[in-house]
């Protein structure tokens, strides 16, 4: 099998890298049937890769030590379940696996390209297996992960003990799919920028596109801040770490990217800022994986780290200055179509917005790099902490929230003061009533009494546009409201899809701004049969059983919680010693509730048999893991395609027999 998946690799290179020239040669020659084959050859390549990952997977399967990567990274101890969580744990499984799911995603973009793309898509598919080639070059020549031993070994070293856990099946491949799919709506915009087209004609797919990624990035980092919040045992779901950072900030620039594309399709305006924006945040994807793959600065997330820096530095700089340098080629030809006519309009919101995404996504790169150009110049790594982050980013996300609420209550084109103040009514009436309830029952903390307000805003809003849509289907086709709400939904599809994204982003908000500002902790060392009472919370401390595997050894230990006297539930948080790696892992055990969550965790485990414990209270916490499935949600309904009009031939009768001309 081994073998078989490194000829697989060999073959897929060889057909990604035919596929590009192909492409390249078809077009400049004028020749279709070459253009059809390079095509072609990127569907093929999909099977080659697709055999070379089962070959990989089956290696892991069967224990082939006698491959280093799996050596690696299993061991006869290691559940079958974490195969699929090895197979990408380290540098060449997961190049293996970004080149499996580029090769996916491409094949579906050039398949399903629009008719409008067509006259381009060559130059499309040309740039998608260039980005093939370079992954598919450094595995064969750098990081083969068919690559053997000289003798196998009995037994692997083991997987990363952080890796074991339920969202790592998600959470890596979901960023790694997200960063490398950045790159599909840049090739198209670059590649009709080649072609010589400067207006729409990429726009449907890079919206659909841009969306899709948006979404698949957004859950890999939800599901990366729940894995940060049960096993590191800090008792957080975001700690601003450079590989966070990394993932983090493409995500920003694609979020600008899919509202401004959004003004070119209905207006024809912001052709330029959209190239940039898709080019800046293919930039920063490509960035990320630099920081993941050997770059400068350690970090927890770096599982698949090598010594391949300088490569991925390289491509970074490739990927910067091309399409940089495509952009000023065919500047001449971007003019929009319209220009803008109000500051007070739809239009300018979508502005204002994406210039806030974007400060807070330089923000966090300047922050991110600063350690590195301390090191650099000042011979020594002055850190930038979270206060930086919170600080600067805190005001511009609330700037984020405000835009949520008022402009998709703004017109197209203009509006006029009158009928932003009539359409703010209820939404506005909403937030003040919700900042006055805070402050009496003593809630006034600046930053968190306007970060509620301004979510009972967008959500006022939100639910009013509903409201009113439904109640205007009801007075014209008489839909009862269920059937009325739901026939709304559907008839704007992208709009109202939007909607429910931005409900889901409300919800992330409730549990930052909850946790982040009325969040408790404790830590404290027990005894068998000790108590602690942290806020309305009565832990006790019943026992500690000691379980020795050959790979580890699990400290399982047992709590009771009780509130006002009464046994809430008995927990099971968890600490795990890994020899090999010579690091302790934890399993927090949570109670989790719409209000707050009661989480514990073991921190360590004394000689004279006390242990220690991290105890948090995090309110509204919950709010953040429901988010992700309405987002997912509401991105289904914003990209599910409409129907097309059925267009019936008119029958004109014909005239009767002797009737005159």
């Amino acid at each position: 099998m081994a073998d078989l998946g490194a000829a697989c690799l060999w073959m897929g290179l060889a057909l990604a890298a035919y596929s590009c020239f192909a492409s390249v040669g078809g077009q400049l020659r004028g020749s279709t049937a070459l253009v059809d084959s390079g095509r072609k050859a990127s569907y093929v390549l999909v099977v080659a890769l697709l055999v070379s990952t089962l070959s990989l997977v089956q290696s892991f399967i069967a224990r082939d030590f006698s491959l280093q990567y799996v050596a690696e990274h299993s061991n006869l101890a290691m559940p079958n379940i974490f195969t699929w969580v090895a197979f990408y744990a380290g540098n060449e499984g997961s190049l293996l696996y970004i080149a499996f799911a580029l090769s996916v995603m491409a094949a579906l973009a050039i398949w399903l390209a629009p008719a409008s793309t067509r006259p381009t898509l060559a130059w499309t598919t040309a740039i998608l297996m260039l980005i093939e080639v370079f992954f598919l070059a450094v595995m064969g020549f750098m990081a083969n992960p068919f690559a053997k031993l000289p003798f196998p070994v009995p037994d692997g070293q083991g997987i990363n003990p952080l890796l074991t856990h339920f969202g790592m099946f998600f959470h890596p491949p979901a960023l790694m799919a997200g960063l490398v799919g950045i790159s599909i709506p840049m090739a198209f915009s670059l590649g009709s920028l080649i072609g010589g087209k400067g207006g729409d004609e990429w726009i449907d797919a890079g919206r659909a596109w841009g969306v899709g990624i948006w979404a698949l990035l957004a859950a890999g980092l939800l599901l990366g801040s729940w894995w940060a919040y049960t096993i590191l045992g800090w008792g957080g779901f975001w700690f601003w770490d450079p590989v966070e950072n990394a993932a983090f900030m493409p995500w920003i620039a694609l979020t600008a990217f899919v509202h401004s594309i959004m003004v070119q399709k209905r207006r024809g305006m912001f052709r330029m800022w959209n190239i940039v924006l898709i080019d800046v945040a293919f930039g920063l994807a490509l960035y990320g994986m630099f920081m993941n793959r050997g770059g400068p600065v350690p970090s927890v997330h770096s599982f698949g780290a090598s010594t391949l820096g300088w490569v991925f530095l390289l491509f970074l700089a490739f990927g910067v200055i091309v399409p940089l340098a495509i952009f000023f080629w065919r500047y001449d030809r971007m003019k929009s179509a319209q220009s803008l006519d109000s500051m007070l309009s739809r239009e300018s919101a979508f502005l204002v917005n994406n210039l806030l995404l974007l400060g807070i996504g330089f923000a966090t790169l300047w922050g991110t790099v600063y350690p590195l150009l301390s090191r650099l110049f000042a011979e020594q790594e002055i850190t930038v902490a979270r206060p930086f982050y919170d600080q600067v980013n805190g005001p511009l996300m609330l700037g984020l929230v405000l835009l949520m609420g008022v402009g998709p209550l703004l017109p197209w084109r203009r509006a006029n003061l009158r009928s932003l103040q009539r359409a703010l009514q209820i939404p506005g009436t909403a937030a003040l009533v919700t900042v006055a309830v805070l402050l009496v029952v003593g809630i006034r903390q600046p930053y968190a009494v306007v970060g509620f307000g301004l979510c009972a805003l967008v959500t006022a809003s939100i639910v009013s546009e509903w409201v009113r849509g439904t109640m205007a289907r009801r007075r014209s086709v008489g839909d009862n409201p269920a059937v009325g709400f739901v026939r709304l939904i559907l008839a704007n599809r992208p709009r109202y899809g939007g909607y429910i994204v931005h409900l889901a982003v409300v919800m992330v908000a409730l549990g930052v701004v909850g946790q982040s500002f009325y969040g408790v902790q404790r830590d404290v060392a027990l005894m068998p049969g000790e108590s602690v009472t942290v806020q309305d919370y009565t832990l006790e401390y019943v026992d500690t059983t000691a379980l020795a595997f050959s790979d580890r050894t699990e400290f399982r230990t047992t709590v009771e919680v009780y509130r006002d006297g009464e046994l809430l539930e008995t927990m099971h948080p968890q600490r795990t010693f890994h020899p090999a790696f010579n690091m302790a892992s934890t399993r927090a055990a949570i109670r989790s509730t719409p209000v707050e969550d009661f989480y514990v965790v073991p921190s360590e485990n004394r000689e004279d048999g006390a242990v220690g414990f991290r105890i948090l209270v995090n309110p509204l916490v919950w709010w953040m893991w429901v988010a992700g499935p309405v987002m997912i949600f509401g991105t289904v309904v914003a990209l599910w395609p409409t129907r097309a009009p059925v267009r019936r031939p008119v029958v004109v009768p014909s005239p009767a027999p002797g009737a005159a001309d």
